[in-house]
Parts: C-alpha cells; sequence; structure tokens
C-alpha cells in the first residue's frame, strides 16, 4: 500500500482558507480525508473535503465518484459527533456502476470540525503554510482528536519518520491508530531569465503545481505584461535569491542565456540546498560554464548538481516543447529517487 506523496498540492491552501471562511461565518464542518489506497486511487492520501451542514463542500476524494456517499456519511458525522471510516472500492469489471472507475480501493475518515477549536487549528495550517514550515497533523482515528507538531523534537516513531519524509499515512500503536499527514511546503520555481522560453515555462508550471518567479535585472525584459499573473522580481540573482531563500522544496531554473546573470544565480543555488538546479545551454557551452565555476572556487560535486543541457530529451525544438521537457525534469526531481531511471 502507498504511503502517500512527497508533496502538498497547491490548492490545499485554497481548501484551507475556505475553512477557514466558513469556520469564522459559524457553519458547522465535517473533514473527509484520504487515509489509504490501493491500486490505483484518483486522489493520493491526504486528499481532503469539507462538507457544511447544507450539504456544501469543497475539495475532492476521488475525483467525483463517491463524494456523494461521503456527504452523507459527512452529515450524519455532524449530528451524532462521531467519526467514521469508510472504504470505497470495486473489481475493475463492475467500476462503472459502484465506487471507483479506476478499480482502485481507497479508505476516508470523516470526522466533525467546528468551533474555536477548529479555527484555531486551521489559522495554524494557514501560517504554516505561507511561512512554508512543514508540518505534520496527528490524527486519532478512533476519537478524530487532532495534535499538530511542527518539528521532530519529542515526536516519537514512525511519526518522526513520516514528517522527515514529507509523506503520509496511518501509524500503529499499542493505543490505537493514527493518521500522519504531512503537509509540506508546495515547491517552487524560480526561473532567472524573462526570456520567451520563461513565458512558456510559467504557463506549464502553474498546470503542475510549481509556483513560478520571473527574475532579471534587464528592465526591458522583465515586464508584467509578458508574464500575465506570475510573480516577477525586477533585480539581480544573489539580491532576488537572498531575499526569496532557497530550501529543499526550491528549483533554480537559469534561462538568461547570459553568462553573468545564469552564473550569479547558479552560484547561489549551488551553495543552498535547492531541490534542483538546471541551466540552458549546449554541451559545449556547459563545459565553459563548469570551467568558469571552477575557476570560481566550486567544487566538482557543487557544479555537478547542475543539470544541463536543461529537461528531459524529448527531442524538444520549439520554446514551448523546451518549455515543457524542462517542467517533466523538475516534477521528476520531486517525485523522489525511485523515479529518477526515466532520466
Amino acid at each position: 500500500m502507498p504511503d502517500g506523496t512527497p508533496e502538498t498540492p497547491r490548492d490545499s491552501l485554497d481548501l484551507l482558507k475556505t475553512t477557514h471562511d466558513w469556520l469564522a461565518s459559524g457553519r458547522k464542518l465535517a473533514l473527509a480525508t484520504v487515509i489509504d489506497t490501493w491500486g490505483s486511487a484518483p486522489v493520493p492520501v491526504g486528499g481532503q473535503m469539507i462538507v457544511a451542514d447544507d450539504e456544501d463542500f469543497q475539495g475532492s476524494v476521488s475525483g467525483g465518484c463517491v463524494e456523494t456517499e461521503v456527504i452523507v456519511a459527512a452529515c450524519e458525522v455532524l449530528k451524532t459527533g462521531t467519526p467514521q471510516r469508510l472504504r470505497y472500492g470495486v473489481r475493475n469489471e463492475t467500476a462503472w456502476t459502484a465506487g471507483l472507475p479506476c478499480g482502485g480501493n481507497i479508505e476516508v475518515f470523516v470526522q466533525p470540525l467546528e468551533g474555536e477549536t477548529a479555527l484555531r487549528y486551521v489559522d495554524e495550517l494557514i501560517g504554516a503554510r505561507n511561512a512554508r514550515r512543514p508540518i505534520l497533523v496527528e490524527t486519532d482515528l478512533a476519537t478524530g482528536a487532532l495534535t499538530l507538531h511542527q518539528s521532530t523534537e519529542h515526536l516519537r516513531d514512525p511519526l518522526a519518520r513520516f514528517f522527515r519524509s514529507g509523506r503520509s499515512g496511518i501509524v500503529a500503536s499499542g493505543d490505537g491508530e493514527y493518521f500522519a499527514h504531512s503537509l509540506t511546503p508546495s515547491p517552487r520555481l524560480l526561473v532567472i531569465g524573462a526570456t520567451h522560453i520563461a513565458q512558456a515555462l510559467v504557463a506549464i508550471a502553474g498546470t503542475v503545481g510549481l509556483a513560478p518567479t520571473v527574475i532579471d535585472p534587464r528592465e526591458s525584459f522583465i515586464l508584467q505584461a509578458r508574464f500575465g499573473g506570475t510573480k516577477i522580481a525586477h533585480a539581480w540573482p544573489k539580491d532576488a535569491l537572498s531575499e526569496i531563500g532557497l530550501d529543499t522544496r526550491t528549483a533554480v531554473i537559469a534561462l538568461a542565456h547570459v553568462d553573468h546573470i545564469d552564473d550569479e544565480a547558479l552560484s547561489c543555488a549551488m551553495r543552498s540546498s535547492a531541490r534542483y538546479i538546471g541551466a540552458l545551454g549546449s554541451a559545449r557551452n556547459h563545459a565553459k560554464r563548469m570551467d568558469r565555476l571552477a575557476k570560481a572556487g566550486f567544487s566538482n560535486d557543487e557544479i555537478g548538481r547542475i543539470r544541463s543541457p536543461i529537461g528531459l530529451d524529448i527531442g524538444a525544438i520549439t520554446p514551448t516543447e523546451i518549455a515543457l521537457a524542462i517542467a517533466a525534469e523538475v516534477v521528476l526531481a520531486f517525485r523522489g529517487p525511485k523515479h529518477q531511471a526515466a532520466r
């Protein structure tokens, strides 16, 4: 059985904000969470939806397959105050008549979420997400009691392992079962160089859950009109990257194709814990880049972190194809080591 995915979808923050607004308005809510999956499930472990006492809902636990049944259960939970564990799943040959059309299986935990205590809980989650702090929510599957952990200090195994890995799953202990829900910062895509490839890349990035920012010191390049609603920064890379802060949930992409701009960005990235560092350029140009960086004092291991030529090898030619190849390689980097062979 899978134990969850290593990243928190960006739309979970939207769900948290909706939950806050509904609670603040006095509505009684039930929270439904996917706590386990088997086979091909449409929503990963940790997927959530909220249901109000008037059957209004937001979010998803199955992509639409069993939401109606979950809403019915949620309304019952709101009446009784007692959490429920629900399991859905069917054989592939009968999938279109009941349950999940993919033939997978999911287990969903439904619990009441109401009052000032729930509002404070949601506020703390929103604060952690906005500050890019990882957090683990421990749910007692017998009572629905929620405990928030913002570090591994005093956190028992295997909860500590879930926190460190950023994954979610069920934990069994002598006193019962718990769901460990890891909420990690959304992955960021910091693009250096407001080029035509950058325009295509930021358009793709948002569709795969990457939060893009474009950085360029050239005033004539870094125009908001060229990048729609994407965040832009008219600044040198070292200043912008220092202000933003680089962490393991960050990818740095050098696309300026101007040596002193790209090298400055790469130098900052190599000194950081950024998950992915990539640079546009041919193998010959990258060899020259490596020589420059070596002369600047960087080690072979540090320089070896740079992916160049950048992107998965899909035979990309056009700016959009190159952007697609880059986005795919970044997603691969965030998915973890078991997927790296795909490169």
